[in-house]
């Protein structure tokens, strides 16, 4: 089963600024909400729990891997934990028109998927 934690509509000119201010927020977590992961209340707050506590790999990191690999703007980022693993879902508009969905191992950015 999907819970998805963050789900996110972008505008190719934000995604820069947008990976600023999610990786600043993870800097000022409280460590009690890293140890608390399992009951966080908020999604952005268990998504930087688990990048504090190294089970996932900053955004900017997994924008770094997507852009290598499929060229084009990307329109759609999902964080998701299914059976324990977390994974990105990116979504990107690439110059052919065909959208393309990468499904990335979110703490090895291993691209286990591509459609």
């Amino acid at each position: 089963m999907s819970a998805s934690l963050l789900h996110l509509r972008l505008r190719p000119r934000l995604l820069p600024a947008l990976a600023a201010v999610f990786l600043a927020g993870t800097l000022t977590c409280a460590p009690a909400q890293a140890r608390d992961r399992d009951n966080c209340k908020k999604d952005q707050d268990c998504a930087r729990a688990a990048l504090m506590q190294g089970e996932i790999r900053p955004l900017s990191a997994v924008l770094g891997v997507v852009r290598d690999k499929v060229p084009g703007d990307i329109i759609e980022i999902e964080l998701d934990r299914d059976d324990g693993i977390w994974i990105y879902e990116v979504k990107v508009l690439p110059p052919s028109g065909h959208r393309k969905k990468l499904e990335i191992d979110a703490r090895t950015l291993e691209i286990l998927k591509i459609k």
